[in-house]
Formats: structure tokens, sequence, C-alpha cells
């Protein structure tokens, strides 16, 4: 599983860094996690391929984090697209969509199906490769996090038999649904000696807009990467409980209590031109900590030392 980051800054542009929105690939699939004003541009800039994006998710409705879905949805209408979207976000998030919709007689061409989250955990999504998860943060408004967890339903066929037999890609899918293989000389390759068991799920939190909340840490235990929200450093907690943030070492405390083993931070504020403060200040806490950078994709299995 992959995140790339295309904006990480808080409330408004700053520092060539851009509102919150980041894409999520699990196999072949690709989700939208919020969409800040111009994400459809950092898409551009990055290379993300838009039309591969079929789910859209928004965890709150501060403009920061939504402003640029309009544009996002009439672009797919005028570059053709005809599957359906799907949108989960807030209560009045459809009302907003339509309204725009309509005020600018923008006769779509494509389904355009919006999810209201509900309060509590919630299974959005049930897919043979995937899961996708809510569960409600602390924010000033309604607000949700989201759990991506990518499903491994099938063994992996080891390459040496593939090679030493010459199996067909028939073979291949054969053994991997747990059939074992008779070969045109009469020798039987069994699913057993050929394939290894699948890997783990990887699984991605993503916490926008919250406050510090320990109660997190059960929706979000073990996670192979986590982003948390960083809006601002220790000197500057009164602020952060104040508009209802965190700090970088509130985000490091909760990554430490949920197990987790990487976290990458974001939602920065336009005050920190030179990020590595937060950097610094949640390493101290928790020492697999990243800066999430725009443009640049990580990975939920940590690169080896």
């Amino acid at each position: 599983m992959e995140v790339t980051i295309l904006g990480n800054n808080s409330a408004v542009p700053a520092h060539h860094r851009h509102p919150t929105s980041q894409v999520v690939k699990i196999k072949h699939y690709a989700f939208l996690l919020d969409c800040g004003e111009g994400t459809q541009m950092r898409m551009i800039d990055f290379s993300v391929r838009r039309s591969k994006i079929q789910h859209i998710f928004i965890s709150h409705l501060h403009g920061d984090h939504f402003f640029g879905l309009p544009g996002v949805v009439t672009s797919f209408n005028h570059m053709g697209r005809q599957e359906p979207l799907h949108i989960y976000g807030p209560h009045g998030l459809k009302d907003i969509l339509d309204l725009i919709l309509q005020l600018g007689d923008v006769p779509l061409q494509f389904e355009l199906v919006v999810h209201e989250l509900q309060p509590g955990l919630q299974l959005l999504i049930q897919h043979a490769d995937y899961e996708i998860w809510s569960f409600p943060l602390q924010h000033r408004i309604p607000t949700w996090g989201f759990l991506f967890k990518e499903l491994f339903s099938r063994p992996n066929v080891i390459k040496a038999y593939i090679d030493e037999f010459g199996l067909s890609i028939a073979n291949i899918k054969d053994l991997k649904a747990g059939l074992d293989v008779v070969l045109p000389d009469g020798r039987v390759i069994t699913t057993r000696e050929a394939t290894t068991p699948p890997p783990p799920a990887q699984v991605y939190a993503y916490c926008s807009d919250t406050v510090f909340d320990e109660s997190l840490a059960e929706h979000i235990r073990g996670a192979d990467l986590l982003y948390h929200e960083s809006t601002f450093t220790e000197d500057l907690a009164d602020k952060a409980a104040m508009t209802k943030h965190s700090t970088a070492a509130q985000a490091a405390r909760l990554a430490a209590l949920a197990g987790v083993k990487q976290l990458l931070l974001g939602h920065y504020s336009s005050r920190f031109g030179d990020l590595s403060p937060l950097l610094e200040e949640a390493g101290k806490l928790f020492p697999n900590t990243q800066l999430s950078i725009e443009g640049q994709t990580y990975s939920t299995v940590p690169p080896k030392k």
C-alpha cells in the first residue's frame, strides 16, 4: 500500500505547500483522501492517473479539506467520465455539491453517489482485496479519520516452481486458489509445496484534524503507517487545544500508545517555514517518524535499513 502526498499544509497554501489531499493506492486501486484547494493541479504535477480514482473520502467540511472537490468532479465530467464516482463525507456535503452543479448548469454524464458518514466506527467498503473504515475524530465540527486495510486472501506461488516447471498462468491461478496442478508428464505440483502463505494485512491510518485523543489508539492499533496531523509544536499547545488541533509531540504519543510501526506528520501550520522543529519534537518520543513531503510516496512497508 502506498500514500502519495498532494497537499500537507493547514488552512491556507504557504511555503509552496498546499491544503490537505493525498492518494492511497492498494494494488491497482486508487483512492483520493481529502480534497483541498488545488488538488487536481497537484494530481497533474505528480502524474496521478485521475481516471483510476473511484472513491473519494472527505474527513470534514473545513475548506482546506474539500474546496477542491467541486473542481475535481466537474473536471471528471469534462474528461468524459462514465464510471460512477463514490464520495464519502459528512452530512451537508451532498447539498453543497448539488447546489454548485445546479447553479453552474453542469449536467453530469456519470453517476455521483454521495455516502453520508455516520457516528462511531463504520465499515464503508468491504472488498475482496481491501476494507475501508471510518472513525470519529475530535475537532470543532464533525470530523472522521479513515482506516485502509489491504487484504491478502491468496498465497504466493514460489518463483522457482514457475521457472523449473514452466507453469502457465492457468496453473498459477489454480495454485493460488488452493488447487493442485497436474503437469503434462503426470507429475503433481501441490499448492502446499509450491506456495507460501499470504503476507499479513497492511494497514494505513489517517487522522486529519483532531485534538490529542487517547481513545483513537483502539481504532488504529498496530497500523503499519499512521498519518497524523501535527499543526503545532508543544510551545503552542494552548493554541492547539483552543483550535482543537494536535502538536507533533501529541501525534508521537498517540503513535506510541497505539503501537503503530511508522508515523507520518502533516497538516502543518503556516507559521512553520522550516519543519525540522516538528520532526525533532516527534522523533524524541517516536523515533520512526517522518515529515510528509508533497510529491513523495510513502509505503506501509518500511524501507530496509
